[in-house]
Protein backbone atom coordinates (compact mmCIF):
# COMPACT_ATOMS: atom_id res chain seq x y z
CA UNK A 1 0.00 0.00 0.00
CA UNK A 2 1.30 3.42 -1.00
CA UNK A 3 -0.11 6.66 0.36
CA UNK A 4 1.14 9.87 -1.15
CA UNK A 5 0.55 13.56 -1.62
CA UNK A 6 2.63 16.61 -2.54
CA UNK A 7 4.53 16.41 0.76
CA UNK A 8 3.66 12.82 1.77
CA UNK A 9 4.93 9.40 0.79
CA UNK A 10 4.41 6.17 2.70
CA UNK A 11 5.15 2.75 1.26
CA UNK A 12 4.46 -0.40 3.25
CA UNK A 13 3.83 -4.07 2.57
CA UNK A 14 0.58 -5.14 4.20
CA UNK A 15 0.95 -8.52 5.86
CA UNK A 16 -2.63 -8.75 7.10
CA UNK A 17 -5.32 -7.03 5.01
CA UNK A 18 -7.76 -7.18 7.92
CA UNK A 19 -5.64 -4.43 9.52
CA UNK A 20 -5.77 -2.25 6.41
CA UNK A 21 -6.18 1.40 7.40
CA UNK A 22 -7.49 3.75 4.71
CA UNK A 23 -6.65 7.43 4.87
CA UNK A 24 -9.80 9.43 4.18
CA UNK A 25 -7.88 12.69 3.70
CA UNK A 26 -8.84 14.29 0.38
CA UNK A 27 -5.25 15.50 -0.09
CA UNK A 28 -3.88 11.95 0.19
CA UNK A 29 -4.10 9.30 -2.51
CA UNK A 30 -4.09 5.64 -1.46
CA UNK A 31 -2.83 2.99 -3.86
CA UNK A 32 -3.29 -0.64 -2.86
CA UNK A 33 -1.43 -2.92 -5.26
CA UNK A 34 -2.33 -6.61 -4.92
CA UNK A 35 0.28 -8.78 -6.63
CA UNK A 36 -1.21 -12.23 -7.22
CA UNK A 37 -4.80 -13.42 -7.55
CA UNK A 38 -4.71 -16.69 -5.61
CA UNK A 39 -6.34 -15.63 -2.35
CA UNK A 40 -10.08 -14.98 -2.63
CA UNK A 41 -10.33 -13.89 1.02
CA UNK A 42 -7.77 -11.12 0.49
CA UNK A 43 -9.65 -9.87 -2.57
CA UNK A 44 -12.97 -9.94 -0.71
CA UNK A 45 -11.53 -8.13 2.30
CA UNK A 46 -10.02 -5.37 0.18
CA UNK A 47 -13.24 -5.09 -1.79
CA UNK A 48 -15.21 -4.62 1.42
CA UNK A 49 -12.74 -2.04 2.73
CA UNK A 50 -13.06 0.11 -0.41
CA UNK A 51 -16.73 -0.73 -1.06
CA UNK A 52 -15.97 -2.32 -4.43
CA UNK A 53 -18.80 -3.91 -6.37
CA UNK A 54 -19.02 -7.74 -6.01
CA UNK A 55 -19.53 -8.25 -9.76
CA UNK A 56 -16.30 -6.38 -10.46
CA UNK A 57 -14.46 -8.48 -7.88
CA UNK A 58 -15.63 -11.62 -9.68
CA UNK A 59 -14.05 -10.30 -12.86
CA UNK A 60 -10.77 -9.75 -11.01
CA UNK A 61 -10.10 -13.46 -10.55
CA UNK A 62 -11.11 -14.25 -14.13
CA UNK A 63 -7.80 -13.46 -15.81
CA UNK A 64 -9.14 -13.81 -19.35
CA UNK A 65 -11.32 -10.72 -19.25
CA UNK A 66 -11.62 -8.57 -22.33
CA UNK A 67 -10.32 -5.01 -21.65
CA UNK A 68 -13.30 -2.94 -20.58
CA UNK A 69 -14.63 -0.09 -18.45
CA UNK A 70 -17.52 -0.35 -16.00
CA UNK A 71 -18.99 2.40 -13.82
CA UNK A 72 -20.19 1.69 -10.27
CA UNK A 73 -21.47 4.92 -8.67
CA UNK A 74 -18.51 6.72 -7.09
CA UNK A 75 -15.95 4.29 -8.49
CA UNK A 76 -15.06 2.74 -11.81
CA UNK A 77 -13.56 -0.59 -12.83
CA UNK A 78 -11.02 -0.78 -15.64
CA UNK A 79 -9.51 -4.02 -16.98
CA UNK A 80 -6.49 -4.12 -19.28
CA UNK A 81 -3.94 -6.64 -20.51
CA UNK A 82 -0.22 -5.89 -20.26
CA UNK A 83 2.61 -7.60 -22.08
CA UNK A 84 5.34 -9.38 -20.12
CA UNK A 85 8.99 -8.48 -20.47
CA UNK A 86 10.99 -10.07 -23.28
CA UNK A 87 14.72 -9.99 -23.78
CA UNK A 88 16.28 -9.65 -27.22
CA UNK A 89 18.18 -12.90 -26.69
CA UNK A 90 15.05 -15.00 -26.24
CA UNK A 91 14.53 -17.61 -28.89
CA UNK A 92 10.80 -18.00 -28.23
CA UNK A 93 8.51 -15.00 -28.30
CA UNK A 94 5.42 -16.89 -27.19
CA UNK A 95 3.63 -15.21 -24.30
CA UNK A 96 0.40 -14.82 -22.40
CA UNK A 97 -0.82 -11.34 -21.64
CA UNK A 98 -1.07 -10.41 -17.96
CA UNK A 99 -4.35 -8.94 -16.75
CA UNK A 100 -4.39 -5.91 -14.51
CA UNK A 101 -7.69 -4.87 -12.91
CA UNK A 102 -7.90 -1.28 -11.67
CA UNK A 103 -10.47 0.38 -9.39
CA UNK A 104 -10.62 4.15 -9.22
CA UNK A 105 -12.33 6.09 -6.43
CA UNK A 106 -12.20 9.70 -5.34
CA UNK A 107 -9.04 9.23 -3.30
CA UNK A 108 -7.87 5.70 -4.03
CA UNK A 109 -6.72 3.29 -6.69
CA UNK A 110 -6.76 -0.48 -6.14
CA UNK A 111 -4.97 -2.77 -8.58
CA UNK A 112 -5.12 -6.53 -8.81
CA UNK A 113 -2.46 -7.96 -11.08
CA UNK A 114 -0.26 -10.92 -11.84
CA UNK A 115 3.34 -10.80 -10.54
CA UNK A 116 5.05 -10.35 -13.91
CA UNK A 117 2.95 -7.36 -15.00
CA UNK A 118 5.20 -4.90 -16.80
CA UNK A 119 5.58 -1.19 -15.93
CA UNK A 120 4.33 -1.14 -12.32
CA UNK A 121 7.76 -0.83 -10.75
CA UNK A 122 8.49 2.26 -12.83
CA UNK A 123 5.41 4.03 -11.42
CA UNK A 124 6.43 3.18 -7.86
CA UNK A 125 9.88 4.67 -8.48
CA UNK A 126 8.34 7.84 -9.90
CA UNK A 127 6.14 8.19 -6.82
CA UNK A 128 9.01 7.62 -4.44
CA UNK A 129 11.32 10.06 -6.22
CA UNK A 130 8.46 12.53 -6.85
CA UNK A 131 9.33 12.74 -10.53
CA UNK A 132 6.87 14.49 -12.82
CA UNK A 133 3.48 15.63 -11.62
CA UNK A 134 2.21 12.33 -10.24
CA UNK A 135 2.62 13.28 -6.56
CA UNK A 136 0.83 16.60 -7.11
CA UNK A 137 -2.09 15.05 -9.00
CA UNK A 138 -5.18 13.18 -7.84
CA UNK A 139 -6.01 9.49 -8.02
CA UNK A 140 -7.27 9.75 -11.60
CA UNK A 141 -3.76 10.65 -12.75
CA UNK A 142 -2.41 7.49 -11.10
CA UNK A 143 -4.99 5.51 -13.06
CA UNK A 144 -3.73 7.20 -16.23
CA UNK A 145 -0.13 6.33 -15.32
CA UNK A 146 -1.11 2.67 -14.89
CA UNK A 147 -2.98 2.61 -18.19
CA UNK A 148 -0.11 4.37 -19.93
CA UNK A 149 2.40 1.82 -18.58
CA UNK A 150 0.10 -0.97 -19.75
CA UNK A 151 -0.13 0.48 -23.25
CA UNK A 152 3.61 1.15 -23.44
CA UNK A 153 4.34 -2.48 -22.51
CA UNK A 154 3.27 -3.45 -26.03
CA UNK A 155 5.97 -1.43 -27.80
CA UNK A 156 9.02 -3.53 -26.75
CA UNK A 157 7.22 -6.73 -27.77
CA UNK A 158 6.31 -5.29 -31.16
CA UNK A 159 9.87 -4.05 -31.61
CA UNK A 160 11.16 -7.57 -31.00
CA UNK A 161 8.64 -8.93 -33.48
CA UNK A 162 9.88 -6.40 -36.03
CA UNK A 163 13.48 -7.51 -35.47
CA UNK A 164 12.48 -11.15 -35.90
CA UNK A 165 10.70 -10.31 -39.14
CA UNK A 166 13.82 -8.53 -40.43
CA UNK A 167 15.92 -11.56 -39.50
CA UNK A 168 13.49 -13.86 -41.31
CA UNK A 169 13.66 -11.62 -44.37
CA UNK A 170 17.45 -11.95 -44.46
CA UNK A 171 17.23 -15.70 -43.84
CA UNK A 172 14.86 -16.17 -46.75
CA UNK A 173 17.10 -14.11 -49.03
CA UNK A 174 20.23 -16.04 -48.13
CA UNK A 175 19.14 -19.62 -47.48
CA UNK A 176 15.41 -20.34 -47.10
CA UNK A 177 14.69 -23.31 -44.88
CA UNK A 178 11.42 -25.12 -44.24
CA UNK A 179 11.55 -23.96 -40.59
CA UNK A 180 11.10 -20.35 -41.73
CA UNK A 181 7.48 -20.84 -42.76
CA UNK A 182 6.63 -22.16 -39.27
CA UNK A 183 8.30 -19.17 -37.62
CA UNK A 184 6.35 -16.78 -39.86
CA UNK A 185 3.12 -18.53 -38.92
CA UNK A 186 3.97 -18.30 -35.19
CA UNK A 187 4.74 -14.58 -35.42
CA UNK A 188 1.52 -13.92 -37.30
CA UNK A 189 -0.46 -15.81 -34.65
CA UNK A 190 1.19 -13.82 -31.85
CA UNK A 191 0.45 -10.54 -33.62
CA UNK A 192 -3.19 -11.60 -33.85
CA UNK A 193 -3.19 -12.28 -30.09
CA UNK A 194 -1.78 -8.81 -29.39
CA UNK A 195 -4.36 -7.26 -31.69
CA UNK A 196 -7.16 -8.97 -29.77
CA UNK A 197 -5.86 -7.34 -26.59
CA UNK A 198 -5.18 -3.86 -27.95
CA UNK A 199 -8.35 -3.40 -29.99
CA UNK A 200 -10.76 -3.56 -27.00
CA UNK A 201 -8.22 -1.64 -24.88
CA UNK A 202 -8.49 1.25 -27.30
CA UNK A 203 -12.27 1.23 -26.98
CA UNK A 204 -12.05 1.01 -23.19
CA UNK A 205 -9.76 4.06 -23.02
CA UNK A 206 -12.10 5.93 -25.32
CA UNK A 207 -15.02 5.06 -23.03
CA UNK A 208 -13.00 6.22 -20.01
CA UNK A 209 -12.43 9.60 -21.67
CA UNK A 210 -16.07 9.90 -22.67
CA UNK A 211 -18.04 8.34 -19.81
CA UNK A 212 -16.02 8.76 -16.61
CA UNK A 213 -18.08 11.77 -15.43
CA UNK A 214 -16.25 13.71 -12.70
CA UNK A 215 -14.05 10.80 -11.54
CA UNK A 216 -11.52 11.73 -14.21
CA UNK A 217 -10.71 15.41 -14.63
CA UNK A 218 -10.56 17.18 -17.96
CA UNK A 219 -6.81 17.63 -17.51
CA UNK A 220 -6.31 13.88 -17.07
CA UNK A 221 -8.50 13.29 -20.12
CA UNK A 222 -5.84 15.06 -22.17
CA UNK A 223 -3.25 12.53 -21.01
CA UNK A 224 -5.64 9.65 -21.65
CA UNK A 225 -6.06 10.85 -25.21
CA UNK A 226 -2.31 10.41 -25.61
CA UNK A 227 -2.65 6.80 -24.44
CA UNK A 228 -5.51 6.38 -26.88
CA UNK A 229 -3.26 7.63 -29.69
CA UNK A 230 -0.63 5.11 -28.62
CA UNK A 231 -3.15 2.27 -28.94
CA UNK A 232 -4.00 3.46 -32.45
CA UNK A 233 -0.28 3.51 -33.26
CA UNK A 234 0.13 -0.01 -31.88
CA UNK A 235 -2.75 -1.29 -34.00
CA UNK A 236 -1.16 0.31 -37.09
CA UNK A 237 2.16 -1.41 -36.31
CA UNK A 238 0.39 -4.73 -35.79
CA UNK A 239 -1.43 -4.46 -39.13
CA UNK A 240 1.81 -3.52 -40.88
CA UNK A 241 3.67 -6.47 -39.33
CA UNK A 242 0.84 -8.86 -40.22
CA UNK A 243 1.02 -7.70 -43.83
CA UNK A 244 4.78 -8.14 -43.68
CA UNK A 245 4.25 -11.72 -42.47
CA UNK A 246 2.08 -12.36 -45.51
CA UNK A 247 4.69 -10.77 -47.76
CA UNK A 248 7.45 -12.88 -46.22
CA UNK A 249 5.40 -16.02 -46.72
CA UNK A 250 4.89 -15.12 -50.37
CA UNK A 251 8.58 -14.23 -50.65
CA UNK A 252 9.53 -17.63 -49.22
CA UNK A 253 7.23 -19.48 -51.62
CA UNK A 254 8.52 -17.41 -54.53
CA UNK A 255 12.13 -18.10 -53.57
CA UNK A 256 11.47 -21.83 -53.30
CA UNK A 257 9.67 -21.73 -56.64
CA UNK A 258 12.59 -19.90 -58.25
CA UNK A 259 15.01 -22.46 -56.89
CA UNK A 260 12.86 -25.24 -58.29
CA UNK A 261 12.73 -23.47 -61.64
CA UNK A 262 16.53 -23.23 -61.69
CA UNK A 263 16.81 -26.94 -60.99
CA UNK A 264 14.24 -27.75 -63.65
CA UNK A 265 16.00 -25.49 -66.15
CA UNK A 266 19.32 -27.20 -65.49
CA UNK A 267 17.78 -30.65 -65.87
CA UNK A 268 15.96 -29.57 -69.03
CA UNK A 269 19.20 -28.31 -70.57
CA UNK A 270 20.94 -31.59 -69.74
CA UNK A 271 18.04 -33.58 -71.19
CA UNK A 272 17.98 -31.39 -74.32
CA UNK A 273 21.71 -31.91 -74.86
CA UNK A 274 21.28 -35.67 -74.71
CA UNK A 275 18.28 -35.87 -77.05
CA UNK A 276 20.32 -35.60 -80.30
CA UNK A 277 23.15 -37.66 -78.80
CA UNK A 278 20.71 -40.40 -77.89
CA UNK A 279 19.22 -40.26 -81.37
CA UNK A 280 22.61 -40.71 -83.09
CA UNK A 281 23.80 -43.48 -80.81
CA UNK A 282 20.41 -45.21 -81.01
CA UNK A 283 20.44 -44.98 -84.77
CA UNK A 284 23.81 -46.70 -85.04
CA UNK A 285 22.83 -49.27 -82.47
CA UNK A 286 20.31 -50.92 -84.80
CA UNK A 287 23.04 -53.27 -86.21
CA UNK A 288 21.69 -53.75 -89.76
CA UNK A 289 23.77 -56.17 -91.83
CA UNK A 290 25.87 -54.09 -94.22
CA UNK A 291 26.62 -57.16 -96.40
CA UNK A 292 22.95 -57.70 -97.24
CA UNK A 293 22.61 -54.31 -98.88
CA UNK A 294 24.71 -51.25 -99.68
CA UNK A 295 21.94 -49.17 -98.11
CA UNK A 296 22.27 -50.89 -94.72
CA UNK A 297 24.33 -48.37 -92.71
CA UNK A 298 27.46 -48.13 -94.91
CA UNK A 299 29.01 -45.86 -92.24
CA UNK A 300 29.70 -48.91 -90.12
CA UNK A 301 32.45 -49.91 -92.54
CA UNK A 302 34.16 -46.56 -92.67
CA UNK A 303 37.69 -46.62 -91.23
CA UNK A 304 37.05 -43.34 -89.42
CA UNK A 305 33.37 -43.96 -88.67
CA UNK A 306 33.72 -44.08 -84.89
CA UNK A 307 35.84 -40.89 -84.60
CA UNK A 308 33.46 -39.21 -87.04
CA UNK A 309 30.43 -40.06 -84.84
CA UNK A 310 32.23 -38.75 -81.73
CA UNK A 311 33.02 -35.54 -83.61
CA UNK A 312 29.38 -35.14 -84.63
CA UNK A 313 28.22 -35.74 -81.07
CA UNK A 314 30.67 -33.21 -79.67
CA UNK A 315 29.83 -30.65 -82.34
CA UNK A 316 26.11 -31.07 -81.67
CA UNK A 317 26.57 -30.55 -77.92
CA UNK A 318 28.75 -27.47 -78.38
CA UNK A 319 26.36 -26.06 -80.97
CA UNK A 320 23.40 -26.48 -78.61
CA UNK A 321 25.28 -24.85 -75.72
CA UNK A 322 26.19 -21.87 -77.91
CA UNK A 323 22.57 -21.60 -79.04
CA UNK A 324 21.32 -21.69 -75.40
CA UNK A 325 23.86 -19.06 -74.42
CA UNK A 326 22.84 -16.78 -77.30
CA UNK A 327 19.20 -17.05 -76.15
CA UNK A 328 20.21 -16.29 -72.58
CA UNK A 329 18.89 -19.58 -71.21
CA UNK A 330 22.14 -20.37 -69.40
CA UNK A 331 22.09 -17.19 -67.28
CA UNK A 332 20.45 -16.95 -63.85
Amino acid sequence: MIQYGPELYRDAEVKDVSNLVINKDEACVTWVDVCGLGDADVIATIGKAFDLHPLALEDVVNTHQRPKLEMYGDSLFFVASAMPKHGPDQEDLSFDSHQIAMFLGRTFVVTFREPETNGIEGIRKRLKASRGRIRQANADYLLYALIDATVDSYFPVLEEHGERLDALDESISENPQEEVIRQIHDLRSQLLTIRRSVWPLREAINSLIRDSDDLVSDETDLYLRDSYDHTVQIIDVIETDRELCSDLRDFYLTTISNRMNQVMKFLTIIATLFIPLTFVTGLYGMNFNTQASDLNMPELNWPLGYPMVLLVLASTSIGLLLFFRKKGWLSN
